[in-house]
């Protein structure tokens, strides 16, 4: 049977990582809202990183798999990963400007459907899917009317708002997780009962 406390100790240490693995990544997000122009050329070399290493990990699943029907299907999304990682690597600008562009379409036609929807369906949330849309729209058309310089800081801001939110989780977890560790640990420490027994026998006597 497993020692509790040094269960608890494990999981205790377990969440301070955590914590201290969101604090790294709020500090990088900190640091990416601020250089962002750094931010979106890291964020497009580690884009290009995992889609080659994706494609050469799909490439040996495939040839592990060859003989099957879905052989030839396995090599080709593989290579496609392979050549998409390598453009991406060498020329993570022009894939900045392309990704920029193609973020900005989406905002527009997401803010024109919900702006459309809105109007058309008047439904309990109406407001809110109106103000939703009517940001999605003039997020898009700043992000558009800038371009192609506004790729060199949306991807990076993008990239850098989800490290800040995942650090701000992983804190959250962390500390929140080191507390409940400690109330359990405490409970389940050796006399603790007897201290408990003692306390309600002096309230007893007292009465």
């Amino acid at each position: 049977m497993a020692d509790p406390v040094k269960e608890g100790r494990k999981l205790h240490r377990s969440f301070s990582g955590l914590a201290l693995l969101g604090i790294l990544l709020v500090v990088a997000g900190l640091v990416g809202l601020v250089y962002t122009g750094v931010a979106t050329l890291a964020s497009m070399i580690l884009f290009g990183w995992l889609l080659l290493i994706g494609g050469l990990v799909g490439l040996l699943h495939a040839i592990q798999s060859r003989g099957t029907s879905y052989f030839w299907l396995g090599v080709v999304v593989a290579a496609l990963n392979i050549a998409a990682g390598v453009v991406v690597i060498r020329h993570p600008h022009g894939t900045a400007e392309a990704l920029t562009m193609f973020a900005a379409l989406l905002f527009l036609t997401g803010g024109v459907f919900r702006l459309v929807g809105s109007v058309v369906v008047r439904g309990p949330q109406f407001g809110w899917t109106l103000l939703q849309g009517a940001f999605g729209l003039l997020l898009g058309l700043l992000v558009l009317f800038d371009w192609p310089h506004s790729s060199l800081y949306v991807l990076g801001c993008f990239f850098s708002l989800a490290l800040l939110f995942d650090g701000l989780g992983l804190i959250a977890i962390g500390v929140g997780g080191r507390r409940i560790v400690s109330m359990v640990s405490d409970q389940m420490a050796p006399g603790t009962d007897a201290d408990s027994l003692s306390e309600e026998e002096q309230k007893r006597s007292e009465s």
